[in-house]
């Protein structure tokens, strides 16, 4: 996640809310890190009776969720204090860096965001308790994109996966109306093209915003296909999986369906405003629409993704965070007992999403009836089920410590292609030879 207020933020004055009250290094994307000695798990206490105090950092509504979840694992678990501290979201990668160089500083249990957790890993491989030997039994129970940002060499468990944001295509009825579009219709991207000039010729509207500020649908539109900036430790910017990504952002471009706004609030003002008909992105919006257009309520519905095929995946993901104990831990059994009672129960993952819109990496949590709840915002339609559906259907990709590096080279890249009329593949084969240069890797051949 950007620092841009794209998620927690987001959350903080939305999904949560919204959702109570619309009821009527590996591979495949691990960390990077072995991690360091686990935390005596062959000797489990089954009765749970652990004590002592912990100090667990987080930020916005995921501070609050375990604040509030907190008192309840100290009634269960007496002689307990679990202390939340917020440190606040543009501190805290900063505070863990900090912390981690100096050896010393940090809390008994970090949140750090999935796409980040390999960089630390990466950096840092002895810094994070390998928690293997008591969270590995439920790595089937976890969402497996997910699932592949917390695992290090060899499948070591370095943190347990707390939310996800799936992707699907939020859509106005209303234009969708006007122009006699079924939004069941879209089960590619050509359809999506073709839909939206129907669209924009029947009511004048745009199809999608793009932030001018950020690489835009890319990155969702990579892991869709099942990859990210990399793959396989390789700069992967080039392959054809990524040219078939920017020449549909292109061609979007070209036919006059993209609307360009600065940042984050001049994304959200023109959705309000209806410029665009669509938007492609995570289950968390649903709170920024909730709470930024009230008055729009019964106007938009919820599909899934366009594929590249009829038959491909039809969905993404975009923000996600863990929970990992640091080698520093003075009461590191304690943090995993607090670890293991927030996200490994259905109950306290379905009540997170209910009152701060964390959208459960537990797949068990996802069967709860909350979740097929008709949505009075959504005009009656069961939004929530629908990503709950595509939640299990995200392809795992790979983070690395150079995502940044990248990042950065992406966002100009897909500027030049859209805004100044560059060649997709020329403009991707330029930003493989820099990001190649940049981070010292090769190429995918």
């Amino acid at each position: 996640m950007s620092t841009r207020p794209t998620r927690r933020v987001v959350l903080a004055t939305g999904l949560a809310a919204a959702a109570s009250s619309l009821v009527s290094g590996c591979a495949m994307g691990g960390a990077g890190g072995g991690g360091t000695r686990d935390i005596d798990g062959n000797k489990a206490d089954k009765k749970g009776k652990v004590s002592g105090k912990i100090t667990v950092w987080s930020w916005d509504v995921a501070a609050k969720a375990m604040k509030r979840l907190a008192r309840t694992f100290e009634q269960r678990h007496p002689g307990t204090t679990v202390d939340v501290v917020d440190i606040g979201y543009d501190n805290a990668y900063d505070k863990l860096t900090v912390g981690l160089r100096a050896g010393s500083g940090l809390a008994d249990v970090l949140t750090v965001e999935g796409d980040h957790m390999p960089r630390y890993t990466a950096n840092f491989p002895s810094a994070f308790y390998d928690l293997t030997n008591l969270g590995g039994r439920y790595g089937g129970d976890f969402d497996r994109a997910a699932w592949s940002t917390v695992t290090g060499r060899k499948s070591a468990v370095l943190a347990l996966p707390w939310d996800i944001g799936p992707c699907a295509l939020y859509y106005r009825t209303d234009h969708f109306r006007a122009a006699g579009v079924d939004p069941k219709s879209l089960l590619t991207w050509d359809d999506y093209v073709t839909a939206g000039v129907r669209i924009k010729k029947a009511t004048g509207h745009r199809l999608l915003i793009q932030d001018s500020t950020d690489a835009g649908i890319l990155p969702m539109l990579l892991q869709q296909q099942g990859q990210s900036y990399f793959k396989g430790g390789r700069v992967a910017v080039d392959t054809p999986e990524a040219v078939r990504a920017m020449t549909l952002m292109k061609t979007l471009h070209d036919k006059g369906l993209v609307d360009y706004e600065n940042g984050w609030d001049g994304f959200v003002t023109g959705t309000k405003e209806g410029k665009a008909a669509t938007t492609p992105t995570a289950a968390w919006w649903t709170g920024t629409l909730t709470d930024e257009m009230p008055e729009l309520k019964g106007r938009f519905g919820v599909t899934p993704l366009p594929g590249f095929t009829a038959d491909g995946t039809r969905t993404s993901n975009i923000g996600g965070s863990t929970l990992c104990v640091p080698a520093q831990s003075k009461n590191p059994r304690l943090a995993w007992a607090f670890i293991e009672f927030l996200l490994t129960s259905k109950a306290n993952q379905v009540s997170m999403l209910k009152h701060e819109g964390l959208f459960p990496a537990y797949l068990p949590a996802l069967d709860d009836p909350y979740l097929s709840a008709k949505q009075e915002y959504f005009g009656g339609q069961a939004a929530l089920d629908v990503f709950a559906r595509l939640a299990r259907n995200i392809p795992p990709v790979e983070y690395t410590k150079d995502d940044a590096k990248a990042s950065d080279i992406m966002i100009s890249t897909v500027n030049g292609v859209m805004l100044r009329g560059k060649d997709p593949r020329t403009a991707l084969d330029a930003a493989a030879r820099q990001i190649a240069a940049a981070t010292g890797r090769e190429r995918v051949k």
